[in-house]
């Protein structure tokens, strides 16, 4: 399969919304255009990457940013941290979301980072495979806790 793998621009909101809309549904395409429109404000702490194939029908995406706070598993400052990565069905397991890594790769070190980070939900096995299969180690796992704190109470 011949897949062209470029930089997300204005040109395709559309395309990338609907594929991030397929990544995380809990959000409409709508309000995922609205939040490319910030990541695209950022061009030089992050990046949006779109698979197509030979016909310019949108196969895939990766996005990713830079972190100069502290990455759990890593050693380095700063570090590429891989926000998202999506393939759809029918185009899965023939290297297009490798690609798009190799993509996120070249332009981590274009940026000075020696280390690329994920993350993906603790019973997200699935995402947990891809990693594995992208070479990626697990580093931690971790499980995040919050506490509602109460109005303080007014000072007299």
């Amino acid at each position: 399969m011949i897949v062209r793998i470029d930089v997300g621009g204005i040109d395709d909101l559309t395309d990338w919304a609907r594929l991030r809309a397929m990544l995380w549904p809990d959000d409409d395409a709508t309000s995922h255009r609205s939040d490319l429109g910030q990541f695209l404000a950022r061009p030089e702490s992050a990046i949006g990457l779109l698979a197509r194939d030979s016909k310019g029908t949108a196969l895939g995406f990766a996005e990713a940013v830079l972190r100069a706070d502290y990455v759990n598993g890593c050693d380095t400052s700063p570090v590429a941290f891989l926000e998202g990565l999506f393939v759809i069905e029918a185009s899965r397991r023939l290297g297009v979301g490798r690609g798009l890594i190799e993509a996120v790769e070249a332009w981590a070190r274009s940026k000075g980072c020696r280390e690329l980070a994920s993350d993906a939900l603790i019973d997200n096995t699935a995402a947990h495979a891809v990693h594995a299969k992208l070479d990626f180690a697990e580093t931690e796992r971790v499980v995040y806790f919050r506490k509602l704190l109460e109005d303080a109470p007014a000072l007299s």
